[in-house]
């Protein structure tokens, strides 16, 4: 039983290691999406948090922001998708198109959001 326990930690670690030596070649404006998408993640669950210990009195008001950070972090994944040049599929789109529809998506998605409030 030890033994296991030792090479899961092994396992572990060199898991760790292996993607922390992989993110480590990734280029800077992809890093930077990355943070977008995390700050994006955390700040719905920060509301999700505040929702249980507050309570939910007006419902819409928190399912809109709930949804607009989860709609922004898949959004700003896609623009992270089109961005990677090692992604063969869209290596014929520019950046800036890319960027552009990231833009007017994230537009369409926050008047949607709008609207729900009422």
């Amino acid at each position: 039983m030890g033994k296991s326990t030792v090479t899961t930690k092994d396992d572990a670690q060199a898991l760790f290691h292996s993607l922390r030596s992989a993110y480590s070649s990734t280029p800077t404006n992809l890093k930077i999406i990355d943070l977008y998408v995390l700050f994006a993640v955390f700040t719905a669950l920060i509301q999700v948090g505040y929702m249980a210990i507050v309570g939910s009195f007006p419902f819409n008001s928190f399912l809109s922001g709930v949804l607009s950070c989860v709609g922004t972090a898949v959004l700003a994944v896609c623009l992270r998708i089109q961005v990677n040049k090692e992604n063969k599929e869209f290596k014929d789109l520019p950046p800036e198109r890319a960027f552009a529809d990231f833009v007017l998506c994230n537009l369409v998605l926050h008047l949607v959001i709008m609207n729900f409030l009422g």
